[in-house]
């Protein structure tokens, strides 16, 4: 056996086995270990679906990317991977339902997904066994449909084999240890005794360059010995099989098979099994699993099935296919399923670690397994995958996230697979936990909640006295019960003030003796002279953006860096990283996380200086603040009552405005003198749904959406942070990337309900050339506002093009950079 290669494959389900595959393929010297036999672990209980539908971008590319690989499968291994290619029928029962798989269809149109929309009748024309009298319609993707696990798992294997791949089964992982140049892997030989798996005394060493953990169920037991969290917990997952159904047994006669049912608004899916019908539910009430180790003794085992709890859904797969109601169950399952708290898997590299890739929590294993391993694979051999995959890293969860926040959070997610996903959704599960100290005093005055890396912050202000009918949480995929709130917080900071809470805000010191050597070489425009700061970006080695960051000199050597809130454990990392490979050349550098050390409000709007004059002790408070001692994209310590402030002359809406960096334990105290002097001034408290259609009157790019992995800062139109005259990380790599998409601010004369949420397709001329990445309504132009990506060609300012909402195309057209306030006289204005 082998005990040196280029890459270690832990875990030999459906993802581990896709991952060999295309680490093989790309010419690596590849081995997989499995601690029991190929596809023991939840492969072997999946019930095999591949649903394209999915509202991520990149998810929707891996799944894509899935099941157009495994229909080559045979062709290249021998092997049939049992791939009934039978189509996916998404059912709605409300028009809420509909706009959801209308949202969809742009996600769907902008990655090269297939789809149809049915009407009732088309699906019982179609389809007689199923009830539509009372459907709105359905969705069809004819493309897709289910495989066999254990099948498909094979078919890669073999491939990769085929490929030059080393697959050793009987293998357990007991310890990693990195020597600073590869990975060595203690490992122990399992044998059966008793019908168990048992250690034996055969152990070994494997030594590896990179080592990709795909251990599923084990997850937690990964974790701990890789000294790291990892937030994937199974959660219970049970199907049912019936008898043979006369009913579909006659209709098969003569026609072919049923594509999967799903009846979203019920909670299940459904297929055909062998005359007759697997039943999969999404109850409520399924638990977490396994928090800590899965049991040495469990192998390809079950759990008791629990029929009551998916008494519901049992009940409505009968109303929606009758001819049901009298057949007998043949079986069931009730397996362990791995999931994350978002729903999505963690893939990519562990945090801390150094050539040790994660591809944990795959709810859907099968459909991603082959998707996974293909960009996966690109990542590990070409430093960037061609989608950005940030949002699946396992790094968008930190040290903060618990085993119990983890399961409670899991279980919230197992039970809204089918449950409506609005774009304004924000899940209730587990908060609120991290909490800002004014958090009691802005729920008081009548905040709605969202969070962001577990930060609760406003989104929003309802009535602090509303009737006990009122709904504070009516969503739409149109305009929600939140939107005239919005509208009435943007046009405050428009004409008055605004007082934003971005406590979240990611916040990093970085000192020492070579920290304005590497911040020079690690971002790509100049840095600020003391005093100062500037709007910069950390690039990938591919050239692409890896993280924005707003940098405050205050002093030769002494910086502060703020960077996105939801981010925080993904940007530290990549920092901390890039110091240590770095300080050989640059010198000691110093990094400390201090985002819960610090909180920030952002007063913006016409009257913000005269709000902050009410407060500022000085000298000459008349003149502090003017453009003469404190100008624009500044930095000064100040103090406002009794409260130190680190005051940055900056605004994210485009408006006169500061960020106000103060010590967390007086957040308290400054709030309150806010709130005392911002009353004489028409301030408005303002939540992040305002803040986000602002930003987009003046084309500021957030990242996340308009910057990622997948673009240059050149591409994402923003030249003038770039300073090519300097050399820094990814310069060369992005000058020979080119431009091959351009970013553009779009107003669009959309329909009257709606506005983008920043998933909808671009079109000209019946052709799609490019996505939104952002949408809302813009109060200063009174209709909607976007921004995406577009062909080069295409990003004139003028040019006509649309936008595909609600199915229909609305009419739309690029506008300059900053369409509100181009020349930046607002932010700018003395006083």
């Amino acid at each position: 056996m082998k005990t040196h290669v280029k890459a270690l494959v832990v875990g030999g389900g459906a993802v581990g086995n896709g991952i060999a595959y295309h680490l093989a393929k790309a010419g690596w010297d590849t081995m997989l270990v499995e601690r029991d036999e190929l596809t023991s672990g939840s492969t072997w209980h999946a019930a095999g679906l591949l649903p394209l539908f999915n509202m991520s971008f990149a998810t929707t590319h891996i799944h894509k990317y899935s099941v157009d690989f495994y229909k080559g499968l045979e062709a290249e291994t021998g092997l049939n991977p049992g791939f009934y290619v039978v189509g996916n029928l998404r059912m709605a029962q409300t028009q809420d339902r509909m706009d959801e798989y209308m949202l969809y269809s742009s996600v769907a149109e902008t990655a090269g997904v297939y789809h149809e929309f049915m009407t009732p009748k088309q699906i019982a024309d179609r389809w007689p066994l199923v009830r539509t009298d009372d459907l709105k319609g359905a969705i069809f993707h004819p493309q897709d449909g289910y495989i066999n696990p254990a099948d498909v798992t094979q078919a890669m294997a073999k491939g990769a084999r085929m490929l030059g791949a080393t697959i050793e089964r009987r293998i357990q992982v007991d310890a990693y240890r990195w020597t600073g140049s590869e990975w060595i892997v203690s490992c122990t030989r399992m044998v059966e005794q008793g019908g168990n798996l048992v250690p034996s005394d055969d152990k070994f060493e494997i030594h590896a360059e990179h080592v990709v953990t795909a251990t599923g169920n084990h997850a937690q037991r990964t974790a701990r010995l890789l000294g790291i969290k990892v937030p994937a917990i199974p959660v219970e997952h049970q199907y049912i099989v019936t008898e043979p159904d006369p009913a579909l047994v006659e209709w098969r006669k003569t026609n072919p098979q049923h594509p999967v049912l799903r009846d979203a608004d019920a909670k299940w899916y459904v297929r055909e099994e062998r005359g007759g019908w697997i039943l999969g539910p999404y109850e409520k009430g399924a638990p977490a699993r396994f928090l800590y180790d899965v049991p040495q003794g469990f192998r390809a085992d079950l759990f008791p099935l629990d029929l009551e709890r998916i008494e519901a859904e049992y009940m409505s797969m009968i109303h929606r296919l009758p001819s049901s109601e009298t057949v007998g169950l043949k079986d069931d399952f009730n397996g362990p399923i791995c999931y994350t708290p978002d729903g999505n898997p963690l893939v990519g590299p562990a945090p801390g670690l150094r050539n040790m890739w994660l591809a944990e929590g795959f709810s859907f294993g099968i459909t991603a397994a082959g998707g996974t391993g293909y960009y996966l694979a690109q990542m590990m051999v070409n430093g960037e995958a061609e989608i950005d995959m940030a949002s699946l890293d396992p790094k968008r969860y930190g040290n903060w996230v618990t085993t119990e926040y983890a399961a409670r959070k899991n279980e919230e997610c197992y039970d809204h697979v089918f449950v409506l996903h609005h774009p304004d959704e924000e899940r209730e599960a587990c908060r609120p936990l991290r909490t800002a100290p004014v958090y009691d005093r802005q729920a008081a005055l009548g905040a709605q909640f969202g969070q962001v890396n577990g930060w609760e912050r406003p989104i929003y202000y309802g009535p602090k006295d509303a009737p006990a009918d009122f709904d504070h949480n009516a969503r739409s995929f149109r305009r929600g019960g939140w939107w005239q709130y919005a509208v009435d917080e943007a046009k405050a900071i428009r004409e008055t003030a605004g007082l934003i809470d971005a406590t979240a805000f990611t916040k990093h010191l970085v000192r020492g003796p070579g920290a304005t050597a590497f911040l020079d070489w690690f971002t790509c425009n100049a840095l600020p002279k003391v005093g100062r700061i500037n709007l910069t970006y950390a690039l990938t080695p591919a050239g692409t953006t890896r993280t924005e960051y707003t940098i405050v000199r205050n002093g030769e050597n002494d910086y502060y860096l703020v960077s996105a809130g939801a981010w925080t454990a993904y940007d530290a990392d990549y920092l901390r990283k890039c110091a240590e490979d770095m300080a050989p050349k640059f010198g000691h550098i110093d990094i400390h996380d201090v985002t819960t050390q610090w909180g920030v409000f952002a007063l913006a709007g016409p009257n913000s200086r005269a709000i902050l004059k009410e407060l500022v002790k000085d000298a000459d408070p008349d003149t502090v603040l003017s453009n003469k001692r404190f100008p624009w994209l500044s930095a000064r310590k100040i103090e406002l009552g009794m409260c130190p402030v680190n005051a940055i002359r900056v605004a994210y809406t485009g408006e006169l405005g500061w960020e106000l960096h103060h010590p967390i334990e007086m957040q308290r105290y400054l709030w309150d003198q806010l709130m005392v002097a911002g009353a004489k001034h028409g301030m408005k408290l303002v939540g992040a749904r305002a803040q986000n259609w602002l930003r987009q009157e003046k084309s500021y790019r957030a990242f996340g959406n308009e910057l990622g992995r997948d673009a240059t800062p050149l591409e994402a139109g923003l030249d003038r942070f770039v300073d090519l005259s300097k050399d820094f990380q990814g310069k060369e790599a992005m000058l020979a990337v080119g431009i091959r998409s351009k970013c553009v601010t779009v107003l669009i004369d959309g329909p009257a309900d709606t506005d983008p949420w920043g998933k909808e397709a671009l079109v000209v001329n019946g052709e799609k050339i490019g996505r939104l990445t952002s949408g809302g309504y813009s109060v200063a132009f009174g209709k909607q506002i976007g921004m995406g990506y577009v062909r080069p060609d295409l990003a004139e300012v003028g040019t006509k093009m649309q936008v595909r909402m609600n199915r229909e195309l609305w009419d739309a057209v690029v506008v300059e950079d900053s369409p509100f306030d181009p020349s930046n006289s607002r932010i700018r204005v003395d006083g």
